[in-house]
């Protein structure tokens, strides 16, 4: 039986194709705990666009009868003291955490890798003033800025996202000007200059493109920061206010029952605490360690 052009064609495309699978195979069993990371990471974003996947109990409404029940078949994170399922509840505040910590994230991007890019590419006073700027944001603990910002600007989810991204500003404007200034030193850059190139065009096809890799590395390491920033502000009440199943509303709603139902507050700041470790193994991944 003779082959065809295409069939060789078809045999060549599977035999680079298997190799690839096999790499990726092997990269997955030699890390079990990226792996198990991004499967967190995955259901957080999943819960938190599409809750009713995972939870179809009503996070507002309880059952008086179900009042402090412990964890169990019935309900997984046990319930509170208004008969309501603590792990439905859980999985709708994916929604508002993830919410408030993408507006921290974007905030600080923004405003921080523009400040960065400005002060590494312009230089001279423009670097001075704004890195001194910055300077002065750093001497600042970020929690206790946020907490101040989230206090001038009042109570609610966005207002304590946009605090938290505030405060992080500093940390991008720093890493995005050290790698505009290593990347200006560049010999692809010197020829652009040579070549009589507009500095906006040196800007955007050889500086910015080259300088984003470690931008994106630190963006999912200040996801997992953002989100411990949002809930410790939403634990102190700044965040939305209840019966909103925020994470960190629902840590502070349950230390009042600690003695007799400790899961109230203990399964929902674990949940936040494996979120954050699992955005920081990500994070190591991407940095390729």
């Amino acid at each position: 039986m003779s082959l065809t052009l295409s069939d060789l064609r078809e045999s060549a495309r599977v035999e680079e194709t298997t190799p690839a699978r096999r790499n990726v195979l092997r990269y997955a069993v030699a890390r079990p705990g990226l792996v198990v990371s991004v499967l967190i990471v995955t259901w957080v974003v999943v819960a938190a666009f599409w809750p009713s996947l995972f939870a179809s109990r009503d996070p507002l409404t309880g059952v008086p009868a179900d009042r402090f029940s412990a964890p169990g078949a019935g309900h997984w994170f046990g319930t509170d003291e208004l008969g309501r399922d603590l792990y439905t509840r859980v999985v709708h505040g994916a929604a508002l955490s993830l919410k408030a910590t993408l507006i921290a994230v974007a905030v600080a991007f923004v405003v921080g890798g523009t400040i960065g890019l400005l002060a590494g590419f312009v230089g001279r006073w423009v670097e001075d003033v704004l890195m001194r700027i910055i300077d002065v944001q750093l001497s600042i603990p970020p929690l206790f800025l946020s907490l101040a910002l989230v206090t001038a600007l009042g109570y609610g989810t966005v207002k304590v996202a946009v605090a938290v991204g505030v405060a992080s500003i500093a940390t991008f404007a720093r890493v995005m000007r050290a790698e505009v200034l290593r990347v200006r030193q560049a010999t692809y850059v010197e020829a652009a200059y040579s070549l009589g190139s507009r500095w906006y065009v040196i800007l955007w096809r050889h500086v910015l493109p080259n300088a984003i890799g470690p931008i994106a590395v630190l963006v999912t390491l200040e996801f997992g920061i953002a989100i411990l920033a949002v809930s410790a502000l939403s634990f102190l009440g700044y965040g939305a206010a209840p019966p909103a199943p925020e994470w960190g509303t629902l840590v502070a709603s349950g230390r009042n029952y600690l003695a007799n139902a400790w899961w109230l507050s203990t399964l929902p700041g674990l949940t936040v605490a494996v979120t954050v470790l699992a955005t920081n193994r990500i994070a190591r991944a991407l940095d390729g360690r």
